[in-house]
């Protein structure tokens, strides 16, 4: 398919990136904490972290892995943070100090935490302590050999901090009682790595940046590795797309960006990495669910940059105090993660006066594939434009390229395509062409102008307010109840969250309710994977070969 995209670029963005511009995520960084050293680089509940504050505290993490914790560099690091100022120190302090970032949701139950911990191999982890309790019951089994346990106040200041962590501790009681032989405070390891020398280390493009797990083709999580060049050519392919919008970092102005998406997503971390590029302010939210506390952030930071998912948008649009904004500095609204809702973005510019751009990817493309051009004067519905050096390719069940307007399945290539999954070639085999495309699984189309549409998912995958739920996971677990004996996992369609989560039960015991088969999930599942529908049934729908056929279950739905 030739690039017909191109003609439809904004002015100022070019067809290609430099892939070489730099090294490495940690060439990046050094660069710009000289560059920016006295702007503020992160906001969190009223605390500042320059970028040379970020600079000396991240080194000094870096050499507490290196000399306490004795990793070598290709070591994984897990960080299971909300978004607080100890990601970002944890996150470039693992990367300094030449190891694999393996991003945990701190939502995770013990199984879920047990299970990629393991499969990633990680020797570390930096947990938050309302959820060392977790982490407690899921070490077992794992290699995990140093565990760094830290308080939400930790790095907002003595007496700031203080109030923070007591409140956390003793009023709200969040934090559950835990033990955990040889765990360190955070800021006791970022004393011990001070008082030793860091150890430079030499990281190159082709080295892995991230395990970021992903569901992939089967709904057995896995890791994507993604490598430092695979980043930072995703972060040049952003910027390139956001530059002529941007408040480029001078004397006299800073981009400030709202991040109330959680950092171990991909979305997020990638969409605030491309800010700090811009030597931006990234004001951190730790709680997006509390949307009063981030409406008062936003009044309280100003900002002229927000990233979410369409249920986000919704859910602040909703509040009565986000209409008495000041929007006069917007120039960047950013959706993500699943579809924006044509009625959410047409009130969004209602209320602000700014268009929501809707863009497009996956973990296994850093994430960014697709994006509308910043300049639309409203919401067009499409996924955009492919952006600066990533082609795509749309084509039928035999691989053969399809005409424009029609139908077929979404193929990606370029320079942000992960290197593949981790410890699983033959399932990297299943989604990457011998020629370096990626199947994405996703059914689409394009216009003559080159923008793309996503009609549906080839695969079984629910979305639910931007986070990836996979049927098999949830029927593994229903099924380990010792009432069920067949389950079938499907998606609904909920106009808040996008889908959720429906399980259609064959019982072995007649007495099993509903809410019993709910509450046993709830010990094993994040609460975004927890189904809100379940239905009980005689049989359930299957294939020739004993397959259960969910087609045939949504269609019923």
């Amino acid at each position: 398919m030739d690039k017909v995209w191109l003609g439809s670029y904004p002015q100022g963005v070019p067809p290609e990136i430099d892939t070489s511009a730099f090294r490495s995520l940690i060439a990046l960084f050094e660069r710009n904490v000289a560059q920016f050293a006295d702007r503020v680089a992160y906001v969190s509940l009223g605390a500042t972290l320059t970028y040379r504050e970020l600079d000396r505290m991240s080194g000094q993490f870096a050499s507490y892995l290196q000399n306490v914790a004795r990793l070598r560099p290709g070591a994984r690091v897990a960080i299971m943070l909300p978004n607080v100022l100890q990601y970002p120190v944890a996150l470039f302090g693992a990367l300094r100090a030449g190891c694999i970032v393996v991003n945990c949701n701190p939502l995770y139950t013990p199984r879920e935490l047990n299970h990629q911990l393991r499969d990633s191999g990680a020797e570390a982890i930096v947990a938050i302590e309302n959820r060392a309790s977790v982490l407690q019951e899921a070490l077992p089994g794992t290699v995990v050999r140093s565990v760094i346990v830290t308080g939400a106040g930790d790095l907002l200041g003595m007496a700031r901090g203080a109030a923070v962590n007591f409140a956390m501790r003793m009023l709200k009681r969040a934090v559950p009682p835990w033990q955990i032989a040889g765990a360190s405070s955070f800021s006791a390891a970022l004393k011990a790595g001070d008082a030793q020398s860091r150890l430079t280390v030499e990281v190159g493009p082709e080295d892995i940046a991230f395990l970021q797990y992903t569901g992939g083709t089967t709904g057995v999580p896995k890791g994507a590795m993604l490598t430092h060049a695979n980043m930072v050519a995703n972060l040049q392919q952003c910027h390139a797309w956001l530059a002529p919008f941007l408040r480029l970092a001078n004397a006299n102005d800073q981009e400030i960006v709202i991040t109330a998406l959680p950092l171990y997503h991909i979305f997020a971390m990638t969409a605030s990495l491309v800010f700090f590029k811009a030597g931006a302010r990234n004001v951190l939210v730790a709680d997006p669910r509390n949307i009063r506390a981030l409406v008062a952030e936003m009044r309280q930071n100003g900002f002229s940059a927000f990233t979410g998912v369409n249920t986000l948008f919704n859910a602040s649009l909703n509040n009565p105090d986000f209409a008495k904004l000041d929007f006069s500095r917007v120039n960047v609204c950013l959706g993500g993660g699943m579809a924006i809702h044509r009625s959410v973005a047409e009130r969004w510019k209602r209320v602000t006066g700014h268009t929501l751009i809707e863009a497009y990817g996956l973990s296994e493309t850093s994430p960014a594939v697709s994006g509308n051009p910043l300049d639309i004067q409203a919401f067009n519905g499409p996924i955009g434009l492919p952006l600066p050096s990533t082609d795509v390719s749309i084509r039928d069940d035999s691989g053969a390229p399809v005409a424009a307007g029609e139908v077929g399945e979404l193929f990606v290539q370029g320079p942000q395509v992960m290197k593949g999954y981790w410890h699983a070639a033959e399932e990297t085999a299943q989604v990457m062409t011998p020629e370096g495309f990626l199947r994405t699984g996703d059914l689409a189309t394009m216009d003559q102008a080159g923008f793309l549409y996503v009609v549906d998912r080839r695969k079984d995958m629910i979305i639910s307010s931007g986070f990836n739920i996979y049927p098999n996971e949830i029927e593994d677990v229903v099924s380990m109840h010792e009432g069920v004996l067949e389950v079938g996992a499907v998606g609904l369609p909920d106009p808040v969250v996008g889908e959720t989560v429906k399980i259609v039960v064959v019982r072995k015991d007649e007495s099993v309710t509903a809410e019993d088969l709910i509450a046993h999930c709830r010990r094993f599942l994040t609460g975004y994977k927890i189904p809100r529908h379940v239905e009980f049934a005689e049989s359930l729908p299957k294939s020739a070969i004993g397959k259960i056929l969910r087609k045939n279950l949504r269609q019923a739905a």
